[in-house]
């Protein structure tokens, strides 16, 4: 069996951008974000005791021909940028094509991007294509508890926290605690977490919701969310009476929930991709992942730390060589 670390290198990247401090120029949140990604990557790699890691890239997502709306927002967000704003942007966008390039050309890492495919859908289905090994996702997005099993973990880089199906443990193993109930923290049934998703959309992908308003719990007269998800598998009264309700949106369009959840289903679940999209996926890991023989790795690395002053980084750059010069056996 073999363990591998499957990393959503874009979210681990811009994530760490805002850990830095207030005042800190754009030089220092640099260094900061390829300092944290790299370090999350380590430290999940010595606590994983993990074989090969497989460093996963955002392509265009067929999503965006699929549903029309999908990840608007950024766009809009991105054009509301001020000059300043832009700039920085354009700094990290270069500062992260030069970090993939590196791990891609220098390191024995496997580097994937799929050109109609989002990280997200990669990671998914080099799990399914892997089925009798283990895999730990490292990643701050929600969306991954979905794919919570026995051998599949995650591993939260900016929280140093790692999420399991038996619940969420910080970097010396310990359940970690919930600063209001003072519990441990649980990890919500993956099931239940999709579901309601796919009903209630996801703003920050811009995907509506099937039901807007919708109560979590029902009420005598109403179905709610809990009664039809206890009823899915039977798909009784519970589920119709709510999946079989109309609503009409500001445009005067009407609606059915059930059309509206499917649709989310495809843009959510990441088991549901259209089967084109599955098996071009799946051809391009095929094609792409292959035994890297890069030698003088450590070497290598030293000098990419010396171009962005990672000098706490390049102190330790054997132990963070274990992780980029353990290749993929076939």
């Amino acid at each position: 069996m073999t363990k591998y670390l499957l990393v959503d290198t874009a979210n681990t990247f811009f994530r760490a951008r805002h850990v830095a401090f207030r005042g800190s120029d754009s030089w220092e949140k640099l260094g900061l974000a390829v300092h944290i990604t790299l370090n999350a990557v380590l430290k999940c790699w010595q606590k994983q005791k993990a074989d090969h890691v497989v460093f996963c890239l955002e392509g265009r997502s067929w999503r965006k021909d699929f549903y029309e709306p999908y990840k608007k927002n950024r766009a809009v967000a991105r054009q509301a940028l001020t000059e300043a704003e832009q700039e920085e942007d354009k700094l990290f966008w270069e500062a992260f094509d030069d970090l993939t390039k590196f791990l891609k050309e220098k390191t024995n890492c496997s580097v994937l991007r799929c050109e109609i495919a989002e990280a997200d859908d990669i990671i998914a289905r080099w799990i399914h294509k892997h089925p009798n090994d283990e895999h730990c996702i490292v990643s701050s997005d929600t969306d991954f508890v979905q794919l919570l099993a026995d051998n599949v973990t995650q591993y939260n880089g900016i929280t140093q926290e790692l999420h399991t199906l038996k619940g969420i443990f910080d970097d010396k193993g310990n359940p970690v605690i919930d600063k209001k109930t003072k519990q441990p923290k649980e990890v919500p049934n993956p099931e239940w977490l999709l579901f309601e998703k796919c009903m209630r959309g996801d703003t920050s992908d811009n995907v509506f919701s099937a039901f807007p308003g919708v109560r979590k719990k029902g009420t005598k007269n109403k179905v709610g969310l809990l009664e039809a998800f206890e009823d899915r598998k039977n798909k009784g009264f519970n589920w119709n009476n709510m999946m079989l309700q109309r609503w009409v949106d500001h445009n005067g369009d009407e609606h059915r929930v059930l059309d509206d959840y499917n649709r989310n289903v495809h843009l959510i679940d990441l088991t549901q991709q259209p089967q084109e999209i599955k098996d071009f996926v799946d051809n391009h890991i095929d094609e792409t992942v292959e035994e890297k023989h890069q030698t003088m790795v450590g070497a290598k690395f030293l000098k990419f730390c010396g171009k962005y002053e990672l000098n706490k980084v390049a102190d330790n750059a054997d132990k963070y060589a274990e992780f980029l010069q353990a290749g993929y056996k076939k």
